[in-house]
């Protein structure tokens, strides 16, 4: 068992290795051709500026590079022309220091309350004020230092990418195994009438916010690098799929969580969700790992589509409790958005659904209807 779990954390980290190791690349590289350009063409003697604008704008984590190059340029001029005016006029030492860094860091959060840009001015008012106050190098010789590492940043992401492919399928990965564990997690406490299993998919259900977000992270900086890099321009529609994903899948997640809840509430019924609805859940649970599939291979979702379809036709079964009819409103929903994640549009998925009739179908739609109303409305 430790032996198991020891060489799944080390797959892990090579994996997530894998994905920062161009990052890496990008800033080592980076970094010394920053450094080599500011000192022979610009004739800087030690330009501290630009390797660190080089570390700051490419980074090794996922982002948007581009905000950051204009973050970065401004913050660190913000910050070395207030640290050079006050340091000529009041001269360098603890108590000028501490107050060329609130000027620097107020200005800052008046202009742009950006975490970077006002952690730029400041740190670029402490270089100025108590580790280069009496060099030659004056505040516009730095900025084109900040200037050219952010230059060259950009330039290594460019030429030294990392796959936006790669990154956008991880993350998307990541959500879309959550959904299918969280479907076939409620799907086994209803054919156990087990209600630990259940209090289990709810709380994997309401932990699979952080995946989401991160995939949307990925996503945007996917979408940068296939925009910044030229060798990757001519493969944009793959990302496209990526994209026409990301709501759909997020919004599939927000109806499973509720759908868990509710398969929760009903194991405490006199009528108990019937085992059918367990296999539906399942099929929508192997849909989603087949769209994580096919999206990862660079196909269109098609296997998935057929998939979901099969589940949207299927017959709604007879003698189910109020709970059971929420939980089929809310399974239909997530089939709903996995056809969408799938390219289809919303009235053809929604059109796809077997008619849901009766007056407890037509309350549950109406719970399920508020639901995902509550769940747009915290987006």
């Amino acid at each position: 068992m430790v032996r198991t779990r020891l060489s799944d954390l080390v797959k892990e980290r090579l994996g997530t290795f894998g994905l920062v190791a161009p990052s890496i690349a990008q800033c080592a590289v980076g970094s010394a051709l920053a450094w080599i350009i500011a000192i022979q063409l610009l004739g800087h003697p030690r330009p501290f500026f630009a390797p660190i604008s080089v570390l700051i704008c490419v980074g090794v984590g996922l982002g948007r590079r581009l905000r950051r190059l204009v973050e970065l340029v401004v913050g660190v001029s913000l910050g070395v022309g207030v640290g050079d005016l006050l340091v000529s006029w009041i001269g360098s030492g603890a108590w000028q220091l501490g107050l060329v860094v609130a000027l620097a860091m107020a200005v800052a959060v008046l202009l742009n309350s950006g975490a970077l840009f006002v952690a730029q001015a400041g740190s670029s008012a402490v270089l100025v004020a108590a580790l280069l106050p009496g060099e030659d190098a004056g505040g516009l010789d730095r900025m084109a230092d900040a200037l050219t590492g952010g230059i060259i940043g950009i330039v290594a992401v460019a030429l030294l990418p990392a796959s936006p492919f790669a990154i956008a399928a991880k993350h998307l990965s990541g959500v879309l195994d959550a959904l299918s564990t969280v479907m076939e997690r409620a799907a086994e406490a209803i054919e156990k009438r087990d209600a630990d299993l259940a209090a289990e998919a709810l709380d994997e259900a309401r932990a699979t916010q952080a995946a989401v977000e991160e995939f949307e992270a990925a996503l945007a900086t996917s979408k940068e690098i296939a925009m910044i890099s030229p060798l990757h321009w001519h493969r944009r529609a793959r990302l496209a799929r990526y994209e026409t994903a990301a709501l759909p899948v997020d919004l599939a997640l927000r109806n499973a969580r509720v759908l868990s809840r509710r398969t929760l509430a009903s194991l405490g019924e006199a009528s108990p969700p019937p085992a059918a609805l367990a296999e539906a859940m399942r099929e929508v649970s192997e849909a989603a790992l087949l769209l994580q599939l096919e999206l990862s291979a660079g196909r269109e979702p098609t296997l998935a589509q057929q998939a979901l379809l099969a589940v949207a036709a299927r017959e709604r079964p007879d003698g189910l409790g109020f709970s059971a009819h929420v939980i089929i409103a809310q399974l239909r929903s997530v089939v709903v958005d996995l056809l969408q994640a799938t390219g289809m549009g919303h009235e053809e998925a929604t059109a796809a659904l077997t008619p849901l009739d009766g007056p407890n179908g037509a309350n549950a739609k109406n719970e399920a209807n508020e639901a995902n109303d509550e769940a747009a409305q915290r987006r």
